[in-house]
């Protein structure tokens, strides 16, 4: 699924939305009618690490809360709110992905709002939370095409989830995520690997655990918005071999690798704002700039997720218990 980078582009596309009216509806979403959504006022968005929260209320009277992009450690304020960031076809959001299936989604407003006709939200506010899929994107004002042929050999054009047509001209259109009702959001930016108040030392208590430190940089309790090829990215980084159990690391390589997990995932989110392609050192490598071989494979806690790990034996060994374990890499 899309990393904390992603999403906070994806909050940042759908803000200039808040405060409009939700006047079409379309989309292929079968669990949650898009039609739901018709007359509906898009009053709040959040995020936090890998997750958009939407607040939608049946009348305007509710004033939207402020929802600007949270800044980065101050870094990217000018970049995030700069007029090549303005609403258009160069704003959206792009992901590579399989093509998709099945007739093209018109954007009307016609099916029924839920049982007996009525808008579940006509009482209560409600908060629409969006997790997105290993393609999932957001759209402005345009859809996504086809890039190749799908497995039947078509190139049908992939269908969104929902789209959206807002009172004030433009639209949102959703791909690739599951979203659901929920309460409020219950936002923790202290474990957000993205905002200011993420705090450094809790962090580096999750990860002094007796485990591999590439299980806990995945634990969405203590590195939120943390994803593979961060996890990735940080431990080539920091020199750190992906099994290494953070309970033998000295707090000066536990030191290193936090500050390139933040530091590797706000330069990845400046360069989406600046229109820049993402440059990895060890993700889906062969070589490491270096030039050692790269070794692959499935890592993941018994029983739980296994990810494809990209490492360089030479770069980050496996140290035994008897060695040192600063790995501070020069």
């Amino acid at each position: 699924m899309p990393e904390g980078p992603s999403v906070r582009k994806f909050h940042h596309l759908v803000t200039p939305f808040v405060g409009q009216k939700v006047v079409q509806t379309g989309g292929s979403s079968k669990k949650l009618l898009p039609a739901t959504f018709q007359s509906l006022w898009l009053q709040d968005a959040q995020v936090h690490g890998k997750k958009l929260f939407l607040r939608f209320d049946p009348d305007e009277e509710s004033e939207p809360h402020s929802s600007n992009p949270q800044s980065v450690r101050g870094v990217w304020k000018e970049e995030a709110m700069g007029p090549e960031l303005a609403l258009g076809p160069s704003a959206q959001e792009t992901s590579p992905g399989p093509s998709g299936s099945g007739d093209p989604v018109p954007s009307g407003s016609d099916g029924p709002f839920g049982l007996g006709g009525q808008n579940p939200l006509a009482d209560v506010q409600r908060w629409l939370e969006m997790r997105f899929g290993l393609f999932g994107s957001i759209r402005v004002n345009e859809f996504s095409r086809a890039k190749n042929a799908n497995k039947r050999g078509d190139w049908r054009d992939p269908v969104p989830r929902l789209v959206l047509h807002f009172g004030g001209g433009g639209f949102l259109a959703f791909y690739n995520c599951q979203m659901s009702w929920s309460p409020p959001p219950v936002l923790e930016p202290t474990c957000d690997i993205l905002s200011e108040k993420f705090h450094r030392g809790q962090a580096l208590e999750a990860l002094s655990q007796a485990q591999p430190v590439c299980y806990t940089l995945l634990d969405q309790r203590y590195f939120s918005g943390l994803g593979n090829i961060i996890k990735n990215e940080a431990l080539y980084r920091a020199g750190i071999h992906p099994l290494s159990l953070g309970s033998l690391l000295t707090p000066s390589s536990l030191g290193a690798l936090v500050d390139h997990v933040v530091e590797f995932s706000t330069r990845w989110l400046q360069d989406k704002f600046q229109g820049k392609k993402q440059h990895t050192q060890i993700y889906q490598r062969e070589q490491c700039p270096s030039g050692h071989q790269v070794r692959k494979e499935m890592f993941g806690p018994p029983g739980g997720l296994q990810r494809l790990t990209w490492w360089c034996p030479q770069c980050q060994p496996h140290l035994s218990s008897e060695e040192p374990q600063n790995l501070l890499s020069s």
